[in-house]
């Protein structure tokens, strides 16, 4: 009788310890997400992102875009720290705010003209000023969607506006995109 109480009892510790041990990936656990903006991809730019979970309500990163194709997209490149704010139920998911700044360069279209009286004709000139560089301040919101495995999928969008070179045309700069990525 003695062996099988004794029996009983390691078989209860086992199959106690054995129900603590999860060896499944967590997201709550992952820290670092790495994303992509396909939206982007098909326009003419490359954006990566990332963003470290500060806790299960905010987190920081950076975006950095350039672009390849100047015809349909006017930015040359960004930089773009930001912080974010999560209000979802699961860990750093769902809907959120972010502020960020951004180090950007366009190229901006001038034009100018005069009238010059001895030769009583109108003169004008246009051309591209390349990489004209400012820095903007802005706010933007989005989702966030995580499987279990921590693919992601985000939609975000974000305005600014330039702070140093106003008398151009890129005093307002926006950001967003389709993000897919993964968080480990």
């Amino acid at each position: 009788m003695k062996k099988y109480i004794l029996y009983c009892i390691c078989l209860m510790t086992i199959t106690m310890y054995s129900q603590d041990v999860d060896d499944t990936f967590t997201t709550s656990e992952a820290r670092h997400e790495l994303k992509i903006n396909g939206l982007f991809l098909i326009l003419g730019a490359i954006e990566v992102d990332y963003q470290y979970l500060l806790n299960e309500e905010s987190a920081i990163g950076v975006d950095v875009l350039f672009a390849f194709d100047d015809e349909t997209i006017d930015v040359n490149y960004y930089i773009s720290p930001y912080y974010r704010q999560y209000f979802g139920k699961k860990y750093a998911t769902g809907f959120f705010v972010e502020a960020f700044g951004m180090l950007n360069s366009v190229d901006d279209y001038t034009y100018s003209s005069y009238y010059n009286q001895q030769t009583d004709s109108y003169y004008s000139s246009s051309g591209y000023e390349d990489n004209l560089v400012d820095f903007a301040l802005g706010i933007g919101t989005g989702v966030k969607l995580i499987t279990k495995r921590g693919f992601i999928v985000e939609i975000d969008l974000g305005i600014g506006r330039n702070l140093f070179k106003n008398d151009r045309d890129f005093t307002i700069i926006g950001k967003g995109g389709i993000n897919l990525g993964y968080r480990f």
